[in-house]
């Protein structure tokens, strides 16, 4: 089961879904405040298993209403998503993936592991 990482940054709280195997499948803005990042984690936990596949990458798309995820390929040539919420708010990102396979299955994995995912608060180094 994947799990929420609740951490301190220079500027604020930021949360990552990590799946079971520890890799970091999405991870969110930096919020002001720990309720504000636990907002944000609901969200995605609450978003994530409904949100529809809006596939930017291929010519005359589909428009989707929120919530949904937005698969792109980024200025690298990288292939990424970002969730929305169903008032169009960003509540989650992913890291760049080569191939779009991969991509996918990045969100397969976020709809997958953040309705049941625990959070916890990272270690502070």
């Amino acid at each position: 089961m994947g799990k929420f990482i609740i951490r301190e940054t220079n500027t604020g709280v930021k949360f990552d879904l990590k799946a079971t195997n520890g890799e970091v499948i999405a991870t969110s803005e930096v919020y002001k405040s720990e309720a504000s990042c636990k907002n944000g984690i609901k969200s995605v936990a609450t978003n994530a298993p409904i949100a529809s596949l809006e596939d930017q990458t291929v010519e005359g798309y589909a428009t989707e209403k929120n919530p949904k995820f937005e698969m792109y390929v980024d200025k690298a040539g990288e292939y990424r998503f970002r969730l929305k919420a169903r008032n169009g708010e960003i509540i989650a990102t992913s890291e760049g993936y080569k191939k779009k396979a991969s991509c996918l299955n990045g969100i397969d994995s976020v709809r997958r592991n953040a309705p049941d995912a625990p959070t916890e608060k990272a270690e502070k180094k």
